[in-house]
């Protein structure tokens, strides 16, 4: 396999797991809400810290080891809270009202989307770390081709969740439908602050 083809699948694999960041992105697409946007800040946001990685930046955990408590305590606080207001939409229903233009603002969606990007320490510890590491396997132009792979992984995963997403819409007409797809997304939200507290209390 080609360096291009090693980091497209090293970064489409890592950002495949259902986090928080992709929830989001999600249920935007299925309010079909800014989601040009909202996908291309993700991408644009991955390319850059992908880009750091690969140049060479995957030692700021080691330089600044107190780096990742510091954004784990960040993100769980994020998470926690917006946990909260999905369970509390999930509670008090009426979301299926959105498909019909009730959504948040550009510039609500696109902060969100900030907190979930860079308040998420994963995303570095994925980005800045582990492909900035198996970057150095690779030289010169091999090596941008490896980072031009995962950032090339990134937008077509992020435009490929929010615009696939409308094909589910049919599904989520009703309030009870969005009270289950809320009250999920709720449950990972507060999973994944649980993993990140965990982690800090190890």
């Amino acid at each position: 396999m080609t360096a291009l083809g090693v980091g497209f699948a090293t970064g489409f694999s890592l950002i495949l797991a259902i986090g928080a960041q992709n929830a989001f992105v999600l249920r935007q697409g299925l309010m079909r809400s800014h989601v040009f946007s909202l996908c291309l800040f993700c991408a644009v946001s991955d390319a850059l810290l992908i880009a750091a990685g690969v140049a060479g930046f995957g030692a700021i955990t080691t330089l600044w080891p107190g780096f990742p408590g510091i954004m784990a305590l960040a993100g769980s606080g994020f998470l926690l809270v917006y946990g909260a207001m999905r369970f509390r939409a999930a509670w008090a229903g009426g979301d299926a009202l959105t498909l019909q233009g009730r959504a948040p603002s550009l510039k609500v969606t696109i902060a969100t989307a900030a907190a979930f990007t860079w308040l998420n320490p994963h995303v570095y510890l994925d980005t800045l770390g582990l492909i900035g590491a198996i970057s150095t396997q690779f030289l010169g132009s091999e090596r941008m081709a490896f980072g031009a792979g995962a950032v090339i992984a990134s937008f077509v995963f992020f435009f490929s969740l929010g615009y696939g997403a409308r094909w589910l819409a049919p599904m989520l007409r009703t309030d009870r439908a969005w009270r289950v797809l809320d009250a999920g997304i709720g449950v990972v939200m507060w999973g994944l602050a649980a993993k990140l507290i965990g982690g800090l209390l190890v």
